[in-house]
This record gives structure tokens, C-alpha cells and sequence, in this order.
């Protein structure tokens, strides 16, 4: 069995993260588990089911609890690789970095370029996670590193995997802050309809892949504000990251940036 703890990590703590188990039995990969916060991915691990009515709490990544749930929804097996949507480096960061460099000269005409991290997004939340990852024996996994080894901590940038997952040419139009920017011209409710069709087309593509995703997009007339919407961006978010784990494990993959970092997009 090959496992993958998968992290869409926000950069501040004052914001949730969705987290994914992801593994691959006989069958082939299958999504363990899902939920849109550590809190309630830490209550599931304990038998409690997810509750996407809820508002999930923000809160800091605790790394031993992450495993720890981990493995208790693994039925006691470990985590093998851990794909995560965050800036990491061997270095602090204080600015945009070789990797994100290269992945905006190879995907920023697809309206992918990198955000640019900075002291304070992330600064030391990312330090801290790779500290104690490395810690608990996984390496990050630099741009010098040979895909498909286990024990490793991946970075992950959603938008160019999200191209390669669905055969497309340009970024998909699905973070609901930027719904404005998208749709200019769209009335509210409009944008939540076009939001929930790109969702729901993101979601279609990795379960084209990735089987017992247990994630049900709700119709844009259920939801009230595009605050709800946003936790559905998180776990969709880190079963990207899930997938590209998948890839990472298969070497249908490859790696942008240098001996400090590097973010892994699928071939």
C-alpha cells in the first residue's frame, strides 16, 4: 500500500486547510479521507463524520496530529509522502524563489504564475511545518531529488496541476475571491452558478482518478455566501495535492526549481 497525507495549507493561521488521505491498494488510488480543517480531519480520524455545514475552524498545523490522524484512518499504516500547497524551502524565505521563478516562465502564460511569498506569508509557519516533518523522517523533496521515493514532503501548486489533470490551456477560473475579477459582467447569484460549474468540473476530473470521494458539491441555490463556498475550494484544493502525490509516487512527474525548492507538476 502506498499512502499520501495531502495538505492545502493556508499561509496564515487565521485560515482553514483542507486535508486529504489519498492511497492505492489493488484497486488502484482511493481518497481515505477528506475535510476542509485539522480540526474536523482530526475528529474524523476518531470516527466522527464531517460536517460541510459546519464553518470550519482556522487553526495551526500540528504535525504530529496530522500523522497521528492519518494513520488512525490508514488503519495503522504510515504516510509515505506528504503533498503539501505551500512555499517550502531548505532556506527561510524572504522572496520569490528559483522555483516559483521557473514555474511562472513555464506556466505563466497560462495565467499560472506563482503568488510570491514573502517573510510574513509564509515565513515561519512554512519553516515550522518543514522542521517538523523533517523531524518526523520526511525530507523535502528538493528539485535534485529522484521522483517516487517514499518519506518525502512534495510541494504542490494547484493551478498547473489542475492544467495537467483536465488537458487544459489556460488556468480555471475557481477561487471564489477572485469571482468578481472572473465575471465581471455576472450578477452574485451568477457567479455562484458559474463557481459550482467549475467545481463541479474540477471534481469530475479527479474522480476520473481518484476513487470514494465522498465530496458532493452543493447547488449554487443552497448556498447563501461565497464564504461557504470557499471550504469546498479547500478540499478540492487538497485533493489536488492528493493527486499530484499520486503522480509524484507513479514518476509521472517533474520538478521546477533547485537544490533549495521545488514545486512538482505531473507530465
Amino acid at each position: 500500500m502506498t499512502t499520501i497525507l495531502a495538505i492545502d495549507a493556508a499561509w496564515t493561521e487565521k485560515q482553514p486547510s483542507g486535508v486529504a488521505v489519498v492511497t492505492k491498494g489493488l484497486t488502484g488510488w482511493r481518497c481515505a479521507g477528506l475535510s476542509p480543517s485539522y480540526a474536523q480531519f482530526y475528529r474524523l480520524a476518531h470516527g466522527e463524520s464531517v460536517s460541510w455545514d459546519e464553518v470550519p475552524p482556522s487553526g495551526h498545523p500540528d504535525v504530529a496530529k496530522l500523522l497521528e490522524s492519518a494513520e488512525l484512518i490508514l488503519d495503522g499504516e504510515t504516510v509515505d509522502v506528504v503533498a503539501i500547497d505551500m512555499p517550502i524551502s531548505l532556506l527561510p524565505i524572504t522572496a520569490r524563489r528559483e522555483s516559483d521563478k521557473r514555474i511562472s516562465q513555464e506556466f505563466g502564460k497560462a495565467g499560472c504564475s506563482t503568488h510570491s511569498p514573502s517573510a510574513t506569508r509564509p515565513g515561519k509557519l512554512s519553516d515550522s511545518l518543514r522542521e517538523k516533518f523533517l523531524d518526523f523522517g520526511y525530507e523535502l523533496a528538493a528539485a535534485n531529488m529522484v521522483p517516487g521515493r517514499k518519506d518525502v514532503l512534495i510541494e504542490v501548486y494547484p493551478h498547473p496541476a489542475i492544467l495537467k489533470l483536465m488537458k487544459r490551456s489556460y488556468r480555471l477560473p475557481y477561487k471564489a475571491s477572485k469571482r468578481n475579477k472572473y465575471w465581471p459582467t455576472l450578477t452574485p447569484d451568477q457567479r455562484k452558478v458559474a463557481l459550482v460549474k467549475v467545481f463541479r468540473e474540477i471534481l469530475d476530473a479527479l474522480e476520473q482518478n481518484i476513487d470514494d470521494i465522498t465530496l458532493e458539491i452543493p447547488d449554487a441555490s443552497q448556498l447563501r455566501t461565497f464564504t461557504e463556498l470557499k471550504r469546498y475550494e479547500d478540499a478540492l484544493d487538497a485533493l489536488i495535492c492528493g493527486w499530484v502525490g499520486t503522480q509524484y509516487c507513479e514518476k509521472s512527474i517533474r520538478s521546477y526549481g533547485n537544490y533549495n525548492s521545488a514545486i512538482w507538476v505531473p507530465t
